[in-house]
């Protein structure tokens, strides 16, 4: 498929975020204020870059569509506008020195209106994705490998939207924190449990002290990356591997991984809402761990095997 015919919407708001990617990297490098710790160009650095991928993915996902056409490329559209928006907010709260998520200074309109935008926008956001995912249970097109690819991964996307929102929509912490300009500024809810602010990971600033809910966020988001590349190198790798040449055995290891993956995201939930650190493990998180790992490895093998026996029978 050629990039003119994937969702022009999309298409264009993966470009600009894209470029919010760059003109953040020059504000960190430029611009010295921080917010907790870190170059208030962080964020916009992040979710440019999450929501470029996301987006330019559902323009090629989109474009293969071969039902409802016209619902999906109004879904893509309503996409692309609420993921400009909110970005643009959180880029404005960036660019003000001030906290884009959580802040709850109602003496300041523009904060107001930020925080109107990110409550409508998480849910337009989240029920068009929604809207999306059953387009695309409807499509028959592409190979057997490709379509669980897509389908398990869209699912991921979902689960990913919904964990955070739902633990910061259940759970109220209030507390002050100062932002860059030195002004106190109350905020009303977090990522996680034992620790909400500061402690964090470099770029990601997951917390290293407490469980952060930004750990599945981005795993379940990106699910559809690793599966639609995964797909990709199997295809590849078919042509030089015996036992790869059968579609179905390539479908059934796109199963097994995203069936993995699905394990690794209960777990690292799981994780988070047990107020533990990703890099911090207990004995209990190591052995959810090794289970998923294990079970994987295990299924792959015996996929592997079947596959060879389906080749000597046929």
């Amino acid at each position: 498929m050629k990039l003119r015919e994937w969702h022009r919407p999309l298409l264009v708001t993966a470009g600009l975020l894209f470029g919010l990617v760059l003109v953040s990297l020059a504000g960190m490098a430029l611009d010295d204020r921080v917010l907790m710790g870190e170059s208030v160009w962080v964020k916009p650095l992040k979710f440019g870059f999450a929501f470029a991928l996301y987006t330019g993915t559902l323009a090629w996902l989109i474009a293969r569509m071969t039902r409802a056409r016209r619902t999906g490329w109004w879904a893509g559209t309503i996409f692309a506008v609420a993921s400009v928006v909110e970005v643009a907010a959180i880029t404005m709260q960036a660019a003000r020195g001030t906290f884009s998520h959580f802040n709850a200074n109602v003496d300041d309109p523009l904060t107001q209106l930020a925080t109107q935008i990110f409550t409508s926008g998480v849910a337009g956001l989240f029920l068009t994705q929604l809207v999306i995912v059953v387009l695309v249970l409807c499509q028959h097109d592409g190979g057997q490998a490709l379509s669980r690819a897509i389908r398990w991964g869209l699912g991921l996307a979902v689960a990913g939207m919904f964990v955070p929102v739902f633990w910061m929509a259940t759970n109220i912490q209030q507390r002050t924190v100062v932002d860059a300009n030195g002004t106190s500024v109350t905020m009303y809810q977090g990522h996680g449990i034992g620790d909400l602010d500061g402690h964090g990971m470099p770029i990601t600033n997951w917390s290293v002290t407490g469980g952060d809910f930004r750990v599945p966020h981005f795993a379940g988001l990106h699910g559809i990356h690793l599966l639609l590349v995964l797909a990709a190198v199997l295809g590849m790798l078919a042509t030089r591997v015996h036992w790869l040449r059968d579609e179905a055995t390539r479908a059934r290891l796109i199963r097994i991984a995203a069936l993995g993956y699905t394990g690794l995201f209960a777990v690292v939930a799981w994780q988070a809402g047990r107020g533990q650190s990703l890099i911090h493990p207990d004995g209990q998180t190591l052995a959810a761990f090794g289970v998923v790992a294990l079970s994987t490895v295990a299924a792959i093998l015996w996929a592997r095997a079947r596959g060879k026996a389906r080749l000597r029978s046929a």
